[in-house]
């Protein structure tokens, strides 16, 4: 093996494990309230303060390593990866979760934009094109397979293994890192970091990334969110005016003279929100609604996972035959296709939704090996970090947008269903002639069920014990009657 191979394998581990912890907590979010004594409020911030670090960091992050030099900088940002999984992995508190969360972010955002440097331009000009796909490739199969990873870890050797599981890999890093790398570089002569353009930058991708991580939870309407879309768009539109006059930009704007680079970026967001979106509500569906373990609900979405793995490598050899364009608009197809099966199949039948999300995951596949090769074109040196840089957050965006629109709205009409449900309950329950004791506990039960988000429907037909049991006394009507609100209300789409 060639001495430029083992310097882009070894940044696909640090890629890998990067993008793996964007994915990897959200299957074992119930775990993890119950082992830190917390509520979602609270612990889904361990999960949003990495996307949000993530966005907000990687453009003046890349720059800074422009400066000071991409090997040395991409050490310190392995190491407060590294840093930030033992805090993660050994936190007794959900606030000492979220800190080592930050930490890992910060990491992440140094480690991402200079694996993509390194590992391209360790590469000659003849094999570019496949290994710029390899690093795409990988970053998939990282947020592809994270909530699997994650599934497992949970359920046999309990949530903190999520973190620690990064520990070995960024430690083989480091040393390899150590062994190849050049460390004469010292970055660019002469070049500086301009502090107004970065803060501008910074304040634009935070406020983007929060008001669409939270949008749902407080109200698209509320001031808090009108708040964050007038700074977001002010503070963007000082960050383009000073970066086309500055002679030194932190993200030149010749990037989006380029065709290529500007369709790259929109199919980062727009595969990013619908790959995604499978990979996060499938699981909280067939858990919360179809009755599922985590670890259950882990493997049902494997499809997807393995899909991505078997044609990533095909769209590489596709690439040198038909041209990148070509393969994406297959790749959006399929996941297109993905999506009209999974609006037409019964979702108690797991099947048909397993074609959905082969579809979808060979879509992907097909996808991010070649938009990554069209992002990165023909660029070179600070143009090169940049692309990667400005790739990176387009990622974290789709990330986001699939959060806010397939996520949190329907996360929001449950919870007002619930509030109806729990209303209904209680004026059944208050016409019922039993005893008031009767009506307390016929309460606490649909509040039980409600707390639970569990739908008995589903269990009941795959259980067809259930349907030989008594009927229930004249106390328990009031609870049938609220259950099957509760079953009707989240239970019209998965989606």
């Amino acid at each position: 093996m060639t001495h430029s191979r083992r310097i882009l394998l070894t940044m696909t581990i640090g890629l890998f494990i990067c993008i793996l912890d964007t994915t990897v907590m959200s299957i074992a979010l119930p775990a993890m309230q119950s082992g830190l004594h917390t509520d979602l409020a609270h612990l889904s911030w361990a999960l949003n303060i990495y996307t949000i670090l993530f966005a907000c960091l990687t453009i003046p992050l890349g720059r800074i390593a422009d400066i000071y030099g991409r090997e040395r900088l991409y050490l310190v940002g392995l190491s407060l990866f590294f840093l930030g999984s033992i805090a993660s992995g050994l936190a007794p508190t959900v606030g000492f979760l979220i800190a080592g969360r930050a930490l890992q972010s910060v990491g992440a955002a140094i480690v991402f934009p200079a694996s993509m440097t390194i590992g391209i331009q360790s590469t000659s000009l003849a094999g570019r094109t496949q290994d710029i796909a390899l690093l795409g490739v990988t970053q998939g199969l990282a947020a592809a397979f994270g909530p699997t990873i994650g599934g497992v870890l949970t359920q046999y050797f309990g949530w903190r293994t999520i973190f620690l599981i990064n520990l070995p890999l960024a430690l083989a890093t480091l040393g390899l890192c150590l062994h190849l790398l050049d460390w004469h570089h010292t970055g660019g002569q002469h070049e500086t970091l301009d502090i107004p353009v970065a803060l501008t930058s910074m304040l634009a991708f935070f406020s983007l990334s929060l008001l669409l991580i939270k949008g749902n939870d407080w109200g698209w309407t509320s001031w808090r969110i009108i708040g964050l879309m007038g700074t977001c768009g002010l503070a963007l539109a000082l960050f383009l005016l000073i970066e086309s006059h500055v002679a030194q930009p932190m993200m030149p704007l010749a990037l989006f003279e380029d065709q290529q680079f500007n369709g790259a970026a929109i199919v980062t967001v727009a595969a990013g929100i619908f790959f995604v979106a499978l990979m996060v509500i499938l699981p909280s569906f067939f858990t919360k609604i179809q009755g599922a373990t985590e670890l259950q609900a882990a493997l049902m979405i494997t499809p997807a996972s393995l899909m991505l793995f078997i044609c990533s490598p095909i769209s590489g050899f596709l690439l040198s035959k038909i041209g990148p364009r070509a393969v994406i608009a297959t790749g959006c197809l399929a996941i297109l296709s993905g999506y009209i099966t999974l609006s037409l199949s019964n979702p108690a039948v797991y099947w048909q939704v397993s074609i959905a999300l082969m579809l979808s995951g060979a879509g992907y596949g097909v996808i991010i090996g070649p938009v990554t090769v069209l992002a990165a074109g023909d660029f070179s040196g600070k143009l090169l970090t940049a692309s990667q840089s400005v790739i990176g957050v387009f990622r974290q965006i789709g990330t986001s947008l699939a959060v806010a629109i397939f996520v949190s709205a329907p996360s929001a009409n449950i919870s007002t269903a619930k509030i109806t449900v729990s209303h209904h309950a209680e004026q059944d329950v208050a016409a019922l002639t039993i005893p008031a004791k009767a009506k307390r506990d016929t309460l606490k039960a649909v509040n039980h069920q409600l707390t639970t988000e569990r739908v008995s429907a589903y269990q009941h037909s795959r259980n067809p014990a259930a349907h030989s049991r008594p009927l229930p006394s004249r106390s328990t009507t009031g609870t049938r009657a609220a259950s099957t609100r509760t079953n009707q209300a989240p239970n019209s789409r998965p989606s």
